[in-house]
C-alpha cells in the first residue's frame, strides 16, 4: 500500500500518522480513523478542549484556568 505521504506499507501492517489517525494496510487498500475520542457535552462557554499531538488526547479545561479540568459528559469518536 502507498500512502498519502508517498510511504509503501506492507499488507496486514498498521502504524499511526503525525495527525493520530490508525491506519492499516490490506490487500483491498489502506483504511485509516481517528484515533482518539473528541469531546462533545461540556460546558463550552466556560471551558475548552486542547489537543495534545503527542499523546493524541483532548483535556477540557477552564478558559481562565488551565489546571482546572472540566467534567465532560459525551465523546464521540
Amino acid at each position: 500500500c502507498l500512502d498519502g505521504e508517498g510511504k509503501v506499507h506492507e499488507f496486514d501492517s498498521k502504524w499511526r500518522t503525525d495527525d493520530c489517525n490508525d491506519c492499516s494496510c490490506s490487500s483491498s487498500g489502506i483504511g485509516c480513523c481517528t484515533s482518539y475520542m473528541t469531546p462533545v457535552d461540556y460546558n463550552e462557554e466556560k471551558c475548552e478542549s486542547i489537543f495534545n499531538k503527542e499523546t493524541c488526547s483532548y483535556k477540557v479545561v477552564e478558559k481562565d484556568d488551565h489546571s482546572k479540568e472540566c467534567p465532560v459528559h459525551s465523546w464521540v469518536g
